[in-house]
């Protein structure tokens, strides 16, 4: 984990559960690697590819949570390294800008599942520790379609620091009718 300008570059205590993060987002990095550790894994936090590659050779972790685009490239340079260093490694793609085809270029990279940021602990502790099931259970209560995409509008609409028509042109919709939605209150989950 990081403290202050000193990195910790290697792993003490259990290599079993070794785990490297690798992201630019110091706040969602330092968040992350606590959790991590109160969860049992031994956690080294950096927030480069030279970084991430350099603690992948010499100590190939067992586990990785690498975030697709860094400032200095990208994610997909650490997966290999990491494979190339310890084939068994589990690792999980982090990256705030889903689609199919990220999706698809990080598990024939190595990676073993693919997570949206803002991704939490549990979520990443769930992917790395998966027993190997190729979906999750489904959820108990799960949301409907209807607030599936008020949440996705809302999203987009922070995103766009609250600006409709910016918002209305990233979603390919009429201003006003976002506008109706948004004056609506949300849909029932």
């Amino acid at each position: 984990m990081l403290s202050g300008d000193a990195v910790k570059l290697t792993f003490t205590g259990d290599v079993t559960r070794s785990l490297l993060i690798v992201d630019d987002d110091a706040p969602f990095r330092t968040r992350l690697a606590r959790a991590m550790e109160k969860r049992g894994f031994n956690v080294v936090a950096v927030d480069s590819i030279q970084l991430g590659i350099e603690v992948a050779q010499e100590s190939a972790p067992a586990f990785a949570v690498v975030d697709l685009r860094l400032g200095d490239g990208n994610g997909l340079d650490v997966v290999s390294a990491l494979r190339d260093a310890r084939p068994d490694a589990r690792i999980v793609m982090l990256t705030g800008y889903g689609n199919i085809a990220t999706a698809v270029a990080a598990v024939k990279a190595g990676a073993v599942d693919y997570l949206p940021k803002p991704a939490d602990a549990d979520a990443v502790e769930s992917a790395l520790l998966a027993d190997g099931r190729p979906l999750p259970q489904p959820p108990e209560n799960p949301m409907s379609a209807d607030r599936v995409r008020w949440e996705h509008i809302q999203r987009v609409f922070e995103q766009c620091d609250r600006n409709v028509s910016e918002t209305a042109r990233r979603l390919k919709m009429h201003r006003r009718t976002l506008q109706r939605i948004l004056n609506k209150h949300a849909p029932r989950a």
